[in-house]
């Protein structure tokens, strides 16, 4: 094979891989990407994921489930590019796998996913992960973060509660046990789930916007419906980084009604 063949077959590879990726975030199941969100009774939700590159590490996938129940899943991979797509490839079908069997069930939702990614991922590659099960009849959050950013519940007369890490990212210790935490939510409460590429990105002074940018971005946001949320919150980062991206970005919003 010339050197001129090779490059072309490693083209084709990518852009393969490129389009698998792609086809995979726009195939629910699970609803990832940045196609609509069916509203269930009490819950209405959006999300959108921005990669940096063709290949991305972030993912969020949103489950509608039995009985007014909605589960949200939010990852981010180490590393960038084709690592972090295989990565996150891994994790997307761990969690869809798991997600069949006991998909109200965060800690057993994390479990399976943590011993599955651990067994097929090279010692150095994890991925942090948050996974709550809504329950829109009592209003409740019942939530697992395996070492992700902290989502946070932003209350009416914008009081915040942060869902700290309750454990390590996937992919690390085979053994983890997660331990599952509760939130009571009320109506009118904004669920707001994000990765490390929002809060960190800069502008060109090399400030960062952090979760004061991110929170003040919500603030000044005078929608109710999730998707105008998203959409203004990337809004306000494109102002603040002038539309610098050096990380992939993921934002996912849940009202509660």
């Amino acid at each position: 094979m010339t050197s001129d063949a090779y490059v072309v077959d490693v083209t084709q590879d990518w852009a393969i891989a490129c389009d698998v990726q792609q086809r995979f975030s726009q195939n629910p199941g699970p609803t990832l990407g940045r196609a609509p969100s069916p509203d269930i009774d009490t819950l209405s939700y959006s999300g959108r994921c921005r990669q940096l590159r063709a290949l991305g590490g972030d993912c969020y996938h949103f489950v509608p489930l039995p009985q007014n129940h909605l589960a949200l899943a939010v990852a981010d991979a180490s590393g960038k590019g084709l690592a972090a797509a295989l990565m996150i490839a891994n994790v997307q079908s761990s969690l869809r796998t798991a997600a069949s069997f006991a998909p109200a069930d965060p800690a057993a939702v994390v479990d399976a996913v943590n011993r599955q990614v651990y067994s097929s991922s090279l010692d150095d590659r994890f991925a942090t992960l948050f996974y709550g099960v809504l329950d829109g009849t009592t209003r409740t959050l019942r939530y697992i973060n395996a070492g992700h950013n902290s989502p946070m519940v932003i209350r009416k007369g914008q009081s915040v509660m942060q869902l700290e890490p309750s454990g390590p990212p996937v992919g690390i210790f085979p053994d983890t046990i997660y331990r599952e935490s509760t939130v009571e939510l009320s109506r009118g409460d904004l669920i707001l789930a994000y990765t490390d590429g929002v809060i960190e990105a800069l502008n060109p002074e090399g400030d960062e916007w952090g979760t004061r940018g991110l929170l003040a971005a919500v603030a000044k946001c005078d929608a109710e419906r999730p998707d105008e949320i998203v959409e203004a919150i990337f809004a306000s980062l494109d102002d603040f980084s002038q539309g610098r991206q050096t990380d992939d970005a993921t934002v996912a919003v849940v009202r509660v009604r």
